[in-house]
């Protein structure tokens, strides 16, 4: 292929109507004869690239797919070799570009290539590639800025179309990043990295969890370990005449801003190897089980709390002002993935807010760590009681002297106490294998639906002349099937009825009789239903078992013992000796209630208010003071009718709803004459005597 000249591939002469070059032509320049079979794989792989490279160079300049879509078209060959070929027709125009562009021109050719699998014409795999591509060839400045991109769209790479194909890539290209990474130059990129993974794979991804609780035993903590070499309690002016050099990062003296004053902590090679050590426990927690181990962490631990305990910072340390000035500034935090040992910083360590809590907070990680139940712990890895003792108290302690550290001391404690409380339970999952958090249903849990097959008259009819109608329950079936003809039924004179009073409560009356002895809890009074027919019956016999009583009836059965005992005194059929109740000294409220109404005031019929209000005419205004009717109720009866016989007929009706019972004969008698209208009013009474 490389003996071919370049312009006769681009001869359109010399290539078909797709522009591809044909079987003879590519002969000719080769100079050898060439089979079909091999010629077609020539031909599917080689020479068409040069048009979708230059389709993507076209789409990358205009930020458009539409090029590549044409491109994708004219490729022959089915749809995999389409794909495959224009994929390495972006690769190629990506290598063109190494080196020479922008990293904003890097991103429009990863766009276009995800607009490019979103179209189907490209494979999934291909923005992962570009993105390898890009990131091993920049240098680490510029791979920040191509990695904040991979950041934004972690939403696309989490969709159907890509997650599949690209979540080895992406954690390829991550892994990759990292290892070119310094853990202390680069600490915020690296986490950044992490965080970007955390957010990309499910929280039941098992390969970015720690199962077995290991530790990074490779992070040792370096100090000096030699007493002998230590500078501790030297003078720094005696440091200066030595001639020894300030290591970079530390200050001296001199150095120390003018608003600084240094602690008064008493240090010495003792506390500083001993609060050094302690990095060593932090490191391994396994080591605090033996108990030659255990008793060192304890004095040491001891001595340092004690140091925290005895010298609080407050708001005016160095360190808050530091803080507020580099907020002031603009400027950004500097992160140290390794503490500085150097012992000319101890004492600056020691009174600084945010070093403090570093190590407080390790504290707490290893308690929880110590007390917690890890399913890959050793046998061994028990504490007895002094120990969980010891921990508790000094957890405490922990808790306090954070609190102390400003600024605000309780919010830091709160929030660290509620991540520890979060970390629980992610040691409990871990603990139980790390399920699912998405709860599948069962098999034999899923609601299984049932056929619903139509049913055939006969089921819910029945057959033959004698056929039952089912209701889907005993009882309705029962009530149902009782007659043929229920519409029939119900009309029947049979089921117009009425008990007599001595018939229905002549139970309850021989229950009532002390000489029975039945308890109050069997009577019938007592049943709801029975009660309520009960309330019924007598609502139709006399209207007076519901008028205002000096007695009060705390229930229903209260209620109906009361007219129970009074009924066995007044019906005939039973001798009121028969019943002793103790109620004999019954106040008014005693009184024959079943007496007929006649003997007491009627009621004003319909009829009657009729012909009182067709001879009141246009003067019912005058009867309405006497019937004390507010002036916004005769309002309302104008403006319902403007008949003034209706008007005098509604007059009287809303008399007779508010009075109710009250409502009679004499009252309305009364009216009328206090009104004027004498002659009405014994027109009236002469119509209720001949009643």
């Amino acid at each position: 292929a490389n003996r071919v000249p370049r312009r006769h591939i681009d001869d359109s002469a010399q290539t078909g109507s797709a522009g591809v070059v044909s079987y003879p032509t590519i002969t000719n320049w080769l100079g050898i004869s060439l089979h079909p079979n091999t010629w077609m794989f020539v031909n599917v792989l080689s020479f068409p690239l040069t048009h979708p490279q230059a389709s993507a160079k076209h789409a990358l300049a205009g930020k458009t797919g539409k090029h590549l879509l044409n491109a994708f078209n004219q490729i022959p060959g089915n749809e995999t070799e389409k794909k495959t070929t224009l994929d390495q027709a972006l690769r190629g125009v990506l290598g063109d570009q190494i080196q020479k562009t922008s990293c904003d021109d890097y991103l429009s050719l990863i766009y276009l290539s995800i607009d490019a699998v979103t179209e189907g014409i490209c494979s999934a795999t291909t923005p992962f590639v570009l993105l390898g591509d890009v990131l091993d060839c920049l240098p680490l400045d510029q791979c920040d800025k191509i990695f904040s991109f991979v950041e934004e769209n972690v939403s696309t790479w989490k969709s159907n179309s890509f997650y599949t194909a690209g979540k080895n890539y992406l954690l390829r290209m991550c892994n990759d990043l990292l290892r070119r990474l310094s853990k202390s130059q680069n600490t915020v990129f690296c986490g950044r990295i992490q965080l970007f993974l955390a957010r990309l794979f499910p929280l039941s991804e098992k390969s970015g969890l720690n199962l077995q609780s290991q530790f990074n035993l490779d992070n040792i903590t370096v100090f000096n370990k030699n007493e002998q070499e230590s500078t501790l309690g030297q003078k720094h002016t005696e440091e200066k005449e030595d001639g020894m050099e300030v290591e970079e990062g530390e200050m001296g003296e001199d150095d120390a801003p003018s608003n600084f004053t240094f602690s008064s902590i008493p240090i010495d090679y003792n506390l500083y190897r001993k609060f050094w050590t302690l990095q060593d426990y932090f490191r391994n927690p396994v080591q605090c089980y033996e108990k030659f181990s255990w008793m060192t962490f304890l004095k040491y631990s001891d001595e340092t709390l004690a140091v925290f305990k005895s010298y609080k910072l407050d708001d005016m340390q160095a360190s808050k002002r530091k803080l507020e000035e580099l907020r002031a500034s603009g400027g950004e935090h500097v992160y140290f993935a390794k503490f500085l040992t150097s012992e000319k910083l101890m004492d600056l360590q020691l009174s600084d807010s945010n070093f403090r809590r570093h190590i407080l907070l390790q504290y707490l990680i290893l308690f929880q760590y110590l007390k917690g139940q890890v399913k890959f712990k050793s046998s061994s890895c028990v504490l007895n009681d002094d120990q969980t003792v010891w921990i508790e108290e000094t957890t405490k302690l922990v808790y306090q002297l954070l609190r102390e550290i400003p600024p605000d001391g309780d919010k830091f404690a709160t929030m660290v106490e509620h991540i520890l409380n979060t970390e629980d339970n992610w040691n409990g999952w871990k603990n139980e294998g790390c399920p699912s958090f998405v709860k599948e249903r069962t098999v034999d849990d899923k609601p299984k639906r049932p056929t619903r097959k139509r049913q055939a008259p006969e089921d819910f009819l029945g057959k033959g002349p004698d056929r039952k109608i089912f209701m889907g329950n005993d009882e309705l079936t029962r009530l149902w099937n009782l007659n043929q003809d229920n519409m029939e039924a119900c009309k029947s004179d049979s089921r117009e009825f009425m008990p007599s009073l001595d018939e229905f409560f002549a139970e309850a009356i021989e229950q009532a009789d002390p000489a029975n002895m039945v308890e109050d809890e069997y009577k019938v009074v007592r049943n709801p239903n029975y009660g309520w027919r009960a309330l019924r019956l007598l609502s139709r016999r006399s209207p007076h078992f519901f008028q205002p009583t000096n007695q009060k009836f705390k229930s229903l059965a209260d209620y109906l013992d009361s007219m129970v005992s009074k009924l066995a005194k007044e019906l005939p059929d039973i001798p009121s000796e028969e019943i002793k109740t103790g109620e004999e000294d019954d106040d008014d409220n005693g009184d024959n209630l079943l007496k007929d109404s006649n003997d007491s005031d009627k009621m004003v019929t319909n009829n009657q208010m009729d012909e009182i209000a067709a001879k009141l005419g246009a003067e019912w205004k005058a009867l309405a003071s006497h019937l004390e009717m507010k002036a916004a109720e005769l309002r309302e009866i104008e403006t319902d009718s403007e008949d003034v016989d209706m008007q005098a007929k509604l007059l009287l009706v809303a008399w007779q709803d508010r009075e109710g019972a009250q409502a009679t004969v004499d009252s309305l008698v009364n009216a009328l004459n206090a009104a004027g209208f004498s002659q009405i009013a014994d027109s009236l009474n002469e119509n209720n005597s001949r009643r």
